[in-house]
């Protein structure tokens, strides 16, 4: 023991100071129940989707790893877009959320329930009631909502910003949000 405080306190473990957060201290690992529930998440909302009448794939009958234009009829339709970076911000800010209102939650549940939103998220944002706000407010005409495998790819960008929120500190997030906050709007004009 150093200065009278237990082995926990001393190793960090029982501090409150947000440069000492448990995610931080511990192993950053995840289980594979942790990926095997956020996997089925994913799966549960593509399936939610396609039942909703989305489309699989894009239109144009292609799978495109990443497609620029943001006004242009296939935006939202392949694997990733200028719009997967809010997503990475999702990520963060989930992160960040579930350890201030789950602080005794595993970082696993805190990813669950962050794949739990965000899926929710894909659901509600590919309503017919909000794509049609969408294109009145953005003029954006040649939007019919996301494609299943762009939506499900989203999911997994939210993911990858929560695992690197994990394994960073809090500053590094927080430069990292702002980064590509202002990346997007000097790109598209546009960000979360």
């Amino acid at each position: 023991m150093s200065g009278g405080r237990s082995p926990r306190e001393a190793d960090g473990a029982e501090r409150s100071d947000w440069r000492y957060t448990p995610d931080r201290m511990a192993p950053h690992r995840l289980s594979g129940r942790t990926l095997l529930l956020s996997t089925a998440i994913v799966v549960a909302t593509a399936v939610v989707l396609l039942a909703m009448g989305r489309v699989p794939i894009c239109t144009c009958g292609t799978v495109k790893l990443w497609h620029g234009v943001v006004f242009s009829s296939e935006n939202s339709q392949h694997l990733t877009d200028w719009y997967s970076f809010t997503h990475i911000v999702h990520g963060f800010a989930f992160y960040g959320l579930l350890w201030g209102v789950g602080r005794r939650w595993s970082v696993g549940a805190r990813l669950v329930a962050a794949t739990v939103i965000e899926g929710g998220w894909e659901i509600l944002e590919n309503t017919n009631m909000v794509i049609e706000r969408y294109r009145e407010v953005t003029i954006s005409l040649d939007y019919f909502g996301d494609s299943v495998i762009n939506s499900t790819a989203d999911i997994v960008m939210m993911m990858v910003g929560f695992v690197v929120a994990m394994r960073v500190p809090v500053w590094a997030s927080v430069v990292a949000v702002i980064a590509l906050e202002v990346f997007l709007v000097l790109a598209i004009r546009d960000n979360l």
